[in-house]
């Protein structure tokens, strides 16, 4: 083991794997061929008497063990071997809870962190177990004297800190389930499918349990009064898919929970940045729900919550020091506009005849989104206000989907004024035939940008005569 850590330290990982795997190789053969708890080292130093007991033994070589899984775990991180990795990280956390080796925080602080791996893998129902346990034996901190060799645990400054560090994995949790909830229930067009939910909710009926007890057993942590705890902890969200509003908003609920309990601690004051991300996902949680909502005046103020919730943050950033937060608010604010205002043309489609108040609100809300799609445009200038020729990559799919949504929100724009009608058709114009003309210049900017690009050029094509037949109208009155 020491070996081990001394060559991690020195960044020869592969060594370092080397000596781990042997340590790890060693104790296997030593419990398969004995099994006795051996000696520690440091009784060659001790009087008979003072010897210890094969209890005391026992603990300090699994200590060990635990020590090289840990290590083990660190050196996959590094090479990359994620799987490997978590695996290892797992059987460390539980074998600290099983011999009562932990530090409360620390211990938790893993447990939340390797929620996340589980996450990426769409492991629900382990994320949960990982971020229950968490929660639990963080509550331990403070109260509970650690039992590795009865130091106190560092740190204990940083409860609050961790606590809401904790709380950012619970956020993720709620938001990932959601989102990966809806792309198995979106149709081709984004919106919710009836048959789909139906024939989903049927097979989780049938969906019989002893799949889930045979996951549970290899993931379980802990003593049986901590399982306890940490079942009562699991029962409060759930880890299947939410299929109807009703089943979504629960998990939404326990999402917008954490998000006060993260902001508690990250502040606006000395944590911007963490402040920002965690009022986004709350912005992401409100979106997801709206997927769910049926009613669309309903689903309209979800969306407004977020403006509410992004506007001010977005008004108090310096655009010296905060050019990408400023970038993906804008983007984000954008296109929270868009959705609002398509939702306000389906309720005035629904109306015998648009009212003056149904039209002003869909032209209001329309012009915010161009605002804020040409405030991101503009971000992308140059110091002498000149576009660019060519878009670095990172950009070049939000720049694009910007000129394509300002086209057609140009196009959505309802005006009695056949001058204006005119302009807002000519502008629209000229948003598509940049898209058209950008990727007929740049080839390898299509892949990027496809459906857009279909529809641009379907655009530029039927635009310019609907254009030309409005203006004989126009040119007719005069």
């Amino acid at each position: 083991n020491n070996l081990g850590i001394l060559w991690s330290q020195r960044d020869k990982i592969e060594t370092a794997q080397t000596y781990l795997e042997s340590a790890e190789a060693l104790y296997n053969q030593y419990m398969k061929e004995d099994g006795n708890p051996p000696l520690d080292p440091s009784e060659h130093f001790m009087a008979e008497e003072e010897k210890l007991t094969d209890q005391e033994r026992s603990k300090r070589f699994e200590k060990a063990y635990t020590h090289t899984l840990y290590y083990l775990a660190q050196v996959y991180q590094h090479l990359d071997m994620i799987e490997k990795a978590a695996q290892y990280c797992h059987t460390t956390l539980k074998r600290q809870l099983e011999y009562c080796g932990y530090y409360p925080v620390e211990w938790a602080r893993n447990a939340a962190t390797l929620s996340q791996y589980y996450l990426s893998k769409e492991c629900f129902m382990e994320a949960r177990h990982c971020l229950a346990a968490a929660s639990v034996i963080f509550s331990q901190a403070g109260q509970v004297p650690s039992a590795e060799d009865d130091e106190t645990e560092p740190d204990q400054q940083d409860l609050p800190e961790r606590k809401a560090e904790i709380a950012r994995c619970w956020i993720k949790y709620c938001l990932n389930l959601l989102q990966s909830a809806r792309k198995l229930l979106e149709d081709n067009i984004g919106e919710l499918d009836p048959d789909r939910q139906l024939e989903l909710k049927a097979q989780r009926k049938k969906e019989e349990d002893e799949k889930e007890k045979g996951r549970k057993k290899a993931v379980l942590f802990g003593t049986s009064d901590i399982c306890d705890s940490v079942l009562a902890m699991e029962e409060k969200v759930s880890s299947v898919y939410p299929l109807d509003f009703q089943e979504a908003r629960e998990v939404f609920l326990v999402g917008q929970n954490y998000v006060q309990e993260a902001k508690e601690f990250f502040q606006v004051d000395g944590y911007v940045t963490d402040h920002i991300e965690i009022v986004q996902d709350h912005s992401a949680l409100f979106k997801v729900l709206a997927f769910f909502e049926e009613d669309y005046e309903r689903r309209c103020k979800m969306h407004k919550r977020r403006i509410d919730m992004l506007e001010p943050i977005y008004a108090d950033l310096n655009p010296q020091y905060y050019l990408l937060i400023r970038r993906q608010l804008q983007c984000e604010l954008a296109d929270t506009y868009y959705e609002m205002m398509d939702l306000k043309v389906a309720i005035g489609n629904r109306l015998e005849k648009l009212d003056s108040h149904t039209v002003k609100k869909i032209n209001s809300l329309a012009q915010f989104a161009i605002k804020y799609y040409e405030l991101f445009l503009d971000s992308l200038r140059n110091p002498d206000k000149v576009f660019p020729e060519k878009l670095e990559e990172d950009v070049l799919r939000p720049a694009m989907v910007a000129k394509f949504h300002i086209a057609r929100l140009y196009g959505k724009l309802i005006t009695s004024d056949s001058k204006k009608q005119l302009e807002n058709m000519q502008t629209s114009l000229e948003y598509y035939t940049f898209l058209v003309d950008y990727c007929e210049k740049y080839p390898d900017a299509v892949p990027a940008i496809e459906t857009e690009l279909e529809l641009s050029q379907e655009m530029v094509n039927l635009l310019p005569a609907s254009i030309e037949r409005l203006r004989a109208k126009v040119s007719s009155f005069v």
